[in-house]
């Protein structure tokens, strides 16, 4: 992380928030969903405009941001990197300072993490990270968002991450380092989670960080059961390795079972059923992934508001 720029200008990693920060952000994110819901306008963001930078593909981000900064009265500005010179070429610096005389603020979903620090660190405009392969930010706070919904107060939760340890897993550390709940992550040997995130987070929550081989160590127990797809986007060439490696990995009724009476099922979707979670195990009542999936537009409006007003 480079260390010239403010990082709480931005929103790159929960680990460069503080947890009051963080907080408000899910307490904002609540009030908004609430009062839209009945039936108030937010228009905080009137007359200001969002570039929305992808090299990855995208269902929920882009329509939950889309949205979202239409919602607050914003406008949003879709850019392919394949489309735009970025495609061709141009350094990411450059293309950084020319977009803040443009735009109230730049989100990108992309591969490397370097890349939305970069931008951070050239652009004079606020950047959200919406997705790199290390990290995913913008997912956990909506499941914890999620979570305090159906849960209550996350502190004192239990979430079971059981899968590879990848943007999720690594996010989902930042998180558990930051609000002191107990994280158990159940990945197989050689996909574990980024060992420095990992180091960071027992660090930080020495009792409350675990990581097993075994699904049923991880998920006993737990308040929260969650994963995500085997092969993630960039990975499809290793699918068939990884559906072997994760053998014995997914979430299904026997596994849930095992979990704390009443536990929810989380998934950030899109969803391989009959891989990483049974078909009845994402369709049945403890499954709140629709609230999930929702909760993206929300939180990621109450970070839009918080640091483009």
């Amino acid at each position: 992380m480079a260390d010239n720029y403010d990082e709480t200008k931005h929103f790159l990693s929960i680990a460069d928030w503080r947890l009051p920060e963080l907080e408000k952000l899910l307490e904002l994110g609540a009030k908004l969903k609430n009062e839209q819901k009945a039936g108030k306008a937010h228009r905080l963001l009137e007359g200001k405009s969002l570039a929305m930078i992808f090299e990855k593909a995208s269902t929920r981000t882009r329509m939950s941001f889309e949205v979202g900064i239409f919602q607050l009265g914003g406008q949003p500005l879709f850019i392919s990197s394949q489309h735009s010179q970025m495609g061709r070429g141009e350094p990411i610096k450059d293309t950084a300072r020319v977009m803040s005389r443009y735009v109230h603020g730049i989100m990108i979903r992309t591969f490397a993490q370097s890349v939305v620090e970069e931008f951070a660190q050239f652009g004079d405009v606020p950047v959200i990270n919406g997705l790199t392969d290390l990290l995913h930010p913008c997912q956990i706070m909506a499941d914890i968002m999620t979570v305090i919904e159906h849960k209550g107060d996350i502190k004192d939760r239990t979430i079971a991450w059981i899968g590879d340890g990848n943007n999720m897993a690594n996010s989902w550390l930042n998180a558990a380092a930051k609000f002191g709940f107990s994280l158990r992550l159940a990945c197989p040997e050689g996909y574990d989670p980024n060992p420095e995130i990992l180091a960071a987070a027992k660090q930080a929550n020495p009792d409350g960080i675990l990581v097993t081989r075994d699904p049923k160590e991880a998920a006993s127990g737990a308040d929260v059961v969650t994963t995500d797809v085997f092969a993630s986007m960039g990975q499809e060439d290793e699918a068939e390795k990884r559906l072997q490696a994760f053998q014995g990995f997914q979430v299904d009724s026997v596994l849930m079972k095992t979990a704390a009476p009443g536990a929810v099922f989380l998934h950030c979707l899109p969803a391989h059923r009959g891989e990483e979670v049974s078909e009845e195990v994402f369709e049945s009542a403890a499954s709140v992934v629709w609230d999930e999936a929702e909760n993206r537009l929300h939180v990621q409006k109450a970070i839009m508001a918080t640091l483009m007003q």
